[in-house]
């Protein structure tokens, strides 16, 4: 996993890289005729916790390869990342469409990737911390981004059940919000037919 970073973090990542490449261990002190003691620490402290290098012994380091580096940028985090949530939350519309398919019907790609979650209004700012804290995009109701990122929709309340360890809204729910789409006819199909009149 990589997470974006602020363009000091990149330019110093650049010049531990093209200095020691992938396999030649460094220490902070490569850093130490360049900028201060406490940006030093800031820069590697933020370069570690993002994953753009990796500590080999108590004082060295060594640079990730800037090709898995950049794809790690747009793994999927939100799936794992939203289970240690401390808020009630649902996956809702296409995301309860995609989990109560079994994933057999999706529309998510690198290049876009939408979760679509109910949060309770009372927890906005919670969740906007959440993912802040995460370095994961949100919005409130509408929005876009390359790769990952997360559209809350905040309701005064909400029901959920658990799927595949997910929090996400009942099956009869998504059943009816597929319904209103034909994009969505195969995902129905495929729902009628794993649980039948419960669908």
């Amino acid at each position: 996993m990589t997470i974006g970073i602020p363009q000091y973090g990149l330019k110093a990542y650049a010049l531990l890289y093209l200095r020691h490449g992938v396999s030649e261990e460094f220490k902070q002190s490569e850093l130490d005729w360049i900028v201060s003691e406490s940006m030093k620490k800031k820069i590697f402290s933020l370069l570690l916790r993002s994953g753009w290098i990796v500590k080999k012994q108590a004082s060295t380091y060594v640079c990730k390869n800037p090709s898995e580096a950049i794809k790690g940028l747009l793994e999927f985090r939100v799936p794992q990342i939203i289970k240690a949530a401390q808020r009630t939350y649902a996956f809702t519309q296409l995301s309860a469409v995609e989990i109560w398919s079994d994933f057999s019907y999706t529309l998510r790609g690198i290049e876009k990737s939408p979760y679509f979650v109910k949060v309770l209004k009372k927890d906005i700012n919670y969740w906007k911390g959440f993912f802040s804290k995460h370095e994961i995009p949100y919005y409130i109701g509408a929005g876009a981004a390359i790769g990952e990122y997360v559209i809350l929709m905040p309701v005064a309340s909400f029901s959920s059940v658990e799927k595949d360890a997910f929090k996400v809204e009942s099956l009869k729910e998504t059943v009816r919000y597929a319904k209103l789409y034909d994009i969505y006819e195969y995902a129905v199909q495929y729902m009628k037919n794993k649980y039948g009149a419960a669908a």
